[in-house]
């Protein structure tokens, strides 16, 4: 079985909640059946929206480390800082597209207009790999995109209670009024606010998507990107 090496921190709480979701989806039945996992829980990468250069650099650094360490896979469950993936790549172990593991999900629900709840710079990341698989996004518009990233930063802060989770429902159901007949969880801090059963659509989760492709791909059952 190959060691996993997880860039973490962007934010804590989503990569504590995503190392669980590893462990939970790993079909195992003693401790040495689970995937070791590097973790660099690091909340001091600069920041992905002002500083991408400075992120770019650091997340390369992350990667090397990992890989020292003895990481023979590599994933990161932050969408937004998928647009740094080639400084993750240059490290050498194979690397785990998030994003376009979760629009090939997305795809397989048989949708073909996907709403999408990211970040302005994950949104990006997804319309061009949605475009390139001839889907088409649903985005939010006007105030509701700052109504999101104030939900996201509530996560951040450590309110994961009803006001954050009524607004994500809320946000997520102005997608699918829009059109959308799947939804994107393209940010790791919405499926700690949302649930696939509040949404009258499909729920694409894209940090369960990553750990469901990170258990397949150090068990030896799946291909990294």
């Amino acid at each position: 079985m190959k060691t996993l090496g997880i860039l973490g921190g962007m934010g804590p709480v989503a990569t504590t909640a995503f190392m669980a979701r590893v462990q939970a989806l790993t079909p195992a039945k003693r401790d040495e059946d689970h995937i070791r996992m590097l973790v660099d829980l690091n909340p001091h990468v600069p920041n992905r929206h002002t500083a991408p250069e400075a992120a770019g650099r650091m997340l390369g650094e992350m990667a090397v480390r990992l890989r020292e360490a003895g990481a023979e896979v590599l994933a990161m469950p932050c969408n937004t800082a998928h647009a740094h993936a080639d400084a993750i790549r240059a490290a050498g172990p194979p690397f785990i597209d998030m994003i376009a593991a979760t629009v090939e999900a997305a795809a397989r629900t048989g949708a073909t207009r996907i709403g999408v709840l990211a970040t302005p710079g994950g949104e990006t990341l997804y319309a061009e790999a949605l475009a390139t698989t001839g889907l088409q996004i649903v985005r939010l518009e006007g105030a509701d995109r700052e109504a999101f990233m104030t939900a996201v930063f509530a996560v951040k802060a450590g309110d994961d209670g009803a006001g954050p989770r009524g607004e994500m429902r809320r946000l997520a159901a102005v997608l699918v009024e829009a059109g959308a007949d799947a939804v994107i969880a393209g940010c790791t801090e919405v499926p700690l606010l949302l649930r696939a059963e509040e949404l009258s659509a499909p729920l694409v989760d894209s940090a369960e998507v990553l750990a469901a492709a990170c258990v397949a791909a150090c068990r030896g059952s799946g291909s990294e990107g």
